[in-house]
């Protein structure tokens, strides 16, 4: 039973002291691959080396995080295309808008969001995208890219179910993690509704782990909790939910 964790930043100082353990941990339990988001510039060549390490485990993705949109933001998408035209990366993100801390830069993550969707439709690769607050705008971005070509995952989703409906209508995915087994999310209300076809898996380490570990450093072994709660879920064994999600996974990021 396979499993791949589509989105963990498990190349940040808090995996410092036992990030090899850490990836043997989530071997172990079943998950074979692990997507690296990028952020900025900052932690570029982390991300960059871990995956050199790890050909084949770690897959690297490029781009600029939102929140990591600042005065220097120009600056900053020059050196995430400068790697991108390198290739060898499965995905353009973690990209979108955050609407939750520090609303400054708004106009920027709005052109930033814009010229690195670009990128994914020149270079033919997925974006994953963070909507931290900003759900409803950025569908409507999507919405106004989405020419057929364009393909992705809205990451650690966390919307309504009409959301989830129009996400998956304009051919994206839903990136699915802790949050499910957080009690009063209202997340297993929405996926309830929602066929599996459209779904992946993800921790988002180190952050948002699952119950039993909320409030914990999270990490990619986590991921089955995930898992099994949308195996409870829908009724159906977790072989399945790994059958399904890893098809999906496989076909957004052409694995």
């Amino acid at each position: 039973m396979l499993f791949t964790d589509t989105h963990a930043h498990i190349y940040l100082p808090e995996f410092e002291a036992d990030r090899e353990e850490m990836l043997k941990r989530a071997d172990k339990e079943g998950v074979k691959r692990i997507i690296l988001p990028a952020i900025d510039a900052e932690t570029h060549e982390s991300l960059l080396a871990l995956a050199a390490a790890h050909p084949g485990t770690c897959l690297p993705m490029m781009g600029l995080h939102p929140c990591s949109v600042k005065e220097n933001y120009r600056e900053e998408l020059r050196i995430a295309r400068d790697y991108l035209k390198k290739g060898g990366f499965v995905a353009v993100g973690e990209i979108g808008l955050d609407f939750y801390w520090d609303k400054t830069f708004t106009d920027q993550q709005y052109l930033a969001f814009d010229e690195q969707i670009r990128w994914a439709l020149e270079f033919d690769l997925p974006i994953a995208i963070h909507s931290r607050n900003a759900t409803a705008e950025c569908i409507e971005v999507v919405r106004k890219h989405q020419d057929g070509r364009l393909r992705g995952v809205f990451h650690c989703f966390s919307g309504n179910t009409d959301q989830a409906r129009q996400v998956t209508g304009l051919g994206f995915y839903l990136g699915i993690g802790g949050v499910l087994t957080f009690k009063n999310s209202g997340l297993d209300k929405v996926l309830a509704e929602m066929d599996l076809e459209k779904l992946i898996l993800e921790t988002d380490a180190p952050y948002l782990a699952p119950v039993p570990f909320r409030g914990k450093r999270n990490e990619p072994a986590y991921l089955r909790y995930v898992a099994e709660k949308l195996a409870e879920l829908k009724g159906i064994p977790l072989t399945e939910i790994s059958a399904i999600t890893e098809k999906n996974t496989r076909d957004l990021f052409c694995l």
